[in-house]
């Protein structure tokens, strides 16, 4: 059986990884410093962890979910600092509170994630599209990139001509009611 734990700002969550087991056979206790699971298995075995918290926990704010692959432990922290590593005992670990740039992990290595959302964007708009797809982002573009006139444009003319026409020109959509324009070889009906 494993189980593995990872840390948000305020809470520490750990998942313990069982199958197909039911809020009767789960017996779940929190302490200021201590987690007790007792878990009884689907094969009749008897699983239990006894976990001595690195730091204190909010044991009355501290909850379980039984999911149908896992369940998660969520222990409330009583204060906003990183954890080293889940268990400890004696002398207070090194504390590191969170900073801003910092994500919580339970990683050994660190990644900076801005950079990569950023990679990320960066090869969303060099991507080549092909088709409507590249229609599309064509569009997504001019209205992001557009001023709050093209914008209301855009939305009246779509709205108003059922899809058929798109408008950037508010001057010209603003003063009129948009027509329903079909392509030459289709024809309109309205439902």
């Amino acid at each position: 059986l494993r189980y593995d734990w990872y840390q948000t700002e305020s809470q520490v969550i750990v998942t313990i990884l069982v199958k197909n087991t039911t809020k009767d056979d789960v017996n779940i206790q929190f302490e200021e410093r201590m987690l007790h699971a007792a878990i009884k298995l689907p094969s009749g075995e008897d699983f239990n962890l006894e976990t001595h918290l690195l730091h204190p926990i909010d044991p009355q704010q501290s909850t379980f979910k039984i999911l149908s692959s896992k369940i998660e432990i969520k222990m409330r922290k009583t204060e906003a600092i990183r954890w080293e590593k889940l268990e400890g005992e004696g002398a207070q670990a090194c504390v590191k509170h969170f900073t801003p740039s910092q994500y919580p992990s339970s990683s050994h290595y660190t990644k900076n994630w801005d950079k990569l959302v950023v990679d990320i964007k960066e090869e969303e708009k060099n991507e080549k599209l092909e088709g409507d797809a590249a229609l599309n982002k064509l569009f997504q573009q001019i209205y992001s990139d557009g001023s709050d006139e093209v914008k209301r444009a855009m939305n009246k003319s779509f709205m108003e001509s059922g899809g058929t026409v798109l408008s950037t020109n508010w001057m010209d959509v603003g003063k009129r009611k948009v027509d329903v324009s079909p392509p030459d070889d289709a024809e309109w009906k309205k439902f």
